[in-house]
């Protein structure tokens, strides 16, 4: 008589449904402040200027503490490494999560990848080269501003537009006719 508790409460837990598992569960608010419980496409679009910028300001944190010229000298430039060593790690499931929920959408899925990319071709671009001046600099870093938005529109306007119904094949058409 007393199993019949046990079994009872057993299957009482067995039939409850699982919590669904969200792709951006583990997504710190640090790189999707307000999109982190949104989907992976909000998150990934707020994601890449917002990692940009924190990136951008570690490097000029090292600037004004080292300079230009050795900003990148010996072990001055590790915290500018180490930041977009974890940002890349961090964006990888909001990004992953956004390629699935667009994977419907070729336009949409290739304009993830090359925002993806221009982020990654930004980040190595703050590094300060030879020839930049403070200004130069200044101004040169904060160009990817303006590409990221532009992407990002795109991507939006194409996630938003209605898919496109597969064309019917002659089969399929004969057999609507038929019915």
């Amino acid at each position: 008589m007393r199993r019949y508790p046990y079994l009872l409460a057993l299957v009482f837990v067995a039939a409850l449904p699982a919590a669904p598992a969200y792709a951006l569960d583990k997504v710190d608010t640090y790189i999707c402040p307000t999109k982190h419980t949104g989907s992976g496409l909000d998150c990934f679009l707020e994601a890449v200027p917002q990692t940009y910028t924190m990136c951008r300001q570690i490097k000029s944190i090292e600037i004004i503490e080292f300079g230009l010229t050795g900003a990148q000298e010996g072990v001055n430039g590790a915290k500018t490494e180490y930041c977009f060593d974890k940002h890349r790690l961090l964006i990888t499931r909001p990004y992953q999560a956004a390629l699935r929920e667009t994977s419907n959408s070729k336009d949409t899925v290739l304009g993830l990848r090359k925002l993806y990319d221009t982020w990654l071709d930004s980040l190595a671009k703050l590094i300060p080269t030879a020839v930049d001046t403070d200004d130069g600099y200044k101004q040169r870093v904060m160009l990817p501003y303006a590409d990221f938005n532009e992407q990002i529109k795109k991507i939006r306007a194409s996630a938003e537009a209605p898919a496109k119904a597969a064309p019917q094949t002659s089969k399929s058409k004969q057999k609507k006719a038929s019915k």
